[in-house]
């Protein structure tokens, strides 16, 4: 099937091999039992993987969640959108990033599957219309990240680099999100008595793209790149008078905001400000909303 020439139904998405679609999107398998796949959930982050895919079923579940279902189900999920869009995006970039198929009942160790091949200015069209697309000015983009071309599976790909305090990357690139060794938090350490705290790099550049008239280096800043990362960052946060929390919305963000509230009097919660959202930079990119204009006065 071409998948190229039209929008595919749900019935051919569906048909769509769910291990072949994770490998597009830069994850493999941790290990192969028989024709169950585990993965570390895409989803969250966590270190033992408790994702599985069966393969003669072509069906998932992660068990950290409680959820599972076909490859819409994941796609809605993990894209955050709705069908269409999730059709869409299936039907026009299937075979942008062709992936590894993977025939093999062993063990797969996934560490050091990413080889950073170079950084280089953001240049490319397409990352620069993802960036305006997340309602994010390139001149804030480029101030904190590098276009990054990377190797996977002895393929060759590229994506918007956000560098972490140990010279890993995250990366993320309108298709598919991932991150290079080593893992850790990214400090921006202005000398301030403030420290504004993000999960992602996304919501961070949307906090920047939103606060323009605010004094360039006027709080410290700690981008976590992983919930599970609240620890290892808090010797730095509660070196802060007063620590702002702009976490997700979610499960995951909502119980690391309600313990580090718990923690410290020096927590504040500010997700508040897009508790109808998923994160930052999802109020952001609701044109209905004017987080600038609110964000000045909470400031």
């Amino acid at each position: 099937m071409d998948f190229r020439k039209e929008w595919l139904s749900t019935e051919q998405a569906k048909k769509i091999d769910m291990t072949n679609y994770l490998s597009q999107l830069g994850y493999n398998p941790a290990k192969i039992i028989n024709v169950d796949y585990w993965y570390c959930s895409p989803l969250r982050d966590e270190h033992d993987p408790s994702f599985k895919v069966n393969r003669k079923l072509n069906l998932w579940f992660d068990h950290g969640l409680g959820k599972g279902g076909n490859i819409i189900d994941f796609g809605i999920l993990y894209h955050g959108c709705t069908v269409s869009e999730l059709l869409q995006k299936l039907s026009t970039n299937f075979s942008l990033q062709q992936p590894t198929f993977l025939h093999s009942n062993k063990s797969i160790d996934t560490e050091n599957k990413i080889k950073i091949l170079g950084d280089f200015p953001l240049i490319s069209p397409a990352l620069l219309r993802y960036l305006e697309q997340r309602k994010i000015p390139i001149e804030i983009a480029d101030q904190f990240c590098r276009e990054v071309r990377y190797e996977l599976n002895n393929k060759t790909y590229f994506g918007i680099g956000f560098k972490n305090n140990s010279g890993g990357f995250e990366i993320r690139n309108p298709y598919f999100k991932t991150s290079s060794s080593p893992k850790d938090i990214t400090i921006i350490d202005n000398g301030c008595e403030e420290a504004l705290i993000f999960e992602g790099f996304i919501d961070f550049l949307s906090f920047k793209a939103t606060t323009k008239n605010l004094p360039e280096k006027g709080q410290d800043f700690v981008v976590l790149n992983s919930v599970s990362f609240f620890e290892r960052a808090r010797p730095f946060m509660e070196n802060h008078k007063h620590i702002r929390l702009y976490l997700d919305r979610d499960t995951t963000g909502i119980n690391c905001t309600q313990r580090a509230l718990s923690m410290s009097s020096q927590y504040k919660d500010e997700s508040t400000l897009y508790k109808n959202h998923n994160d930052f930079n999802d109020w952001i990119m609701n044109p209905s909303k004017a987080p600038k204009k609110h964000l000045g006065r909470k400031l």
